[in-house]
């Protein structure tokens, strides 16, 4: 299966020795499926295909941007989304990509102001592989109206709407299972420093101490998410 990913970010100066966002989501989901192969497209430089086929299916990564700021390369992709659901290809959206597949489709997404949300965050899952689940979360923005066809599958008072499932097509994240604890530690002494509230940076820090992150279920989640969707249109062909 080739997964194109839709790079809509990159990480700050002090993170990037890290990894690029396609290489965080290579390692993450290839350590679960090791016959996934990965195509990266600089979506935010205006490298957006036009063909939903042209991959089997799509991720679209984390950005500074704000979805709302209506750039024309968020256009584009927020196009390509509309077009891969509507020829049922497979999409998985993480935190900025979360919020621009759901505008892509329908739904609104604002700064919240409730502020921001950073660390080990609990989520309640009505949906899915458990009943909670925690993943790092770093963000201002948030879906606060679903739309049409979209169901949401899990999320905290902190951010209702942080799992959302269309279909059997699309699948998307507020979260992001792609930074591990040690990265997390390192955007809050560096990006995210000065900008988050010191109460903020400080409950982060406790979660960094207190809690585990279940990037691994998300990454398995999604793995047969994919798997799933490729078994069905492969029965359809037939």
């Amino acid at each position: 299966m080739l997964i194109g990913i839709l790079e809509t970010g990159r990480p700050a100066e002090a993170l990037k020795e890290r990894g690029s966002y396609p290489e965080l989501f290579e390692r993450l989901l290839g350590a679960e499926a090791k016959d996934f192969q990965f195509r990266s497209f600089a979506a935010i430089d205006g490298e957006v295909p036009t063909d939903p086929h042209a991959c089997d299916a799509w991720l679209v990564t984390g950005s500074r941007h704000g979805v709302y700021e209506q750039l024309p390369w968020m256009l584009a992709t927020e196009e390509l989304l509309r077009k891969a659901v509507a020829a049922k290809v497979p999409v998985i959206g993480i935190c900025f990509g979360h919020q621009l597949l759901a505008q892509a489709l329908g739904g609104k997404v604002v700064k919240s102001d409730k502020g921001w949300g950073f660390g080990l965050h609990d989520y309640q899952l009505k949906d899915g592989p458990t009943a909670n689940l925690t993943l790092p979360a770093l963000h201002q923005d948030q879906v606060v109206e679903v739309p049409e066809g979209g169901r949401v599958l899990g999320g905290s008072d902190f951010c209702p709407n942080a799992v959302i499932a269309y279909g059997d097509t699309a699948l998307s994240f507020q979260g992001h299972p792609e930074f591990d604890i040690p990265w997390m530690r390192a955007a809050a002494d560096t990006r995210m420093k000065g900008i988050a509230p010191e109460p903020v940076l400080a409950e982060a820090h406790r979660s960094f101490d207190t809690k585990g992150s279940d990037s691994p279920v998300v990454a398995q989640w999604i793995v047969q998410f994919l798997r799933d969707k490729a078994k069905g249109r492969q029965r359809a062909a037939e």
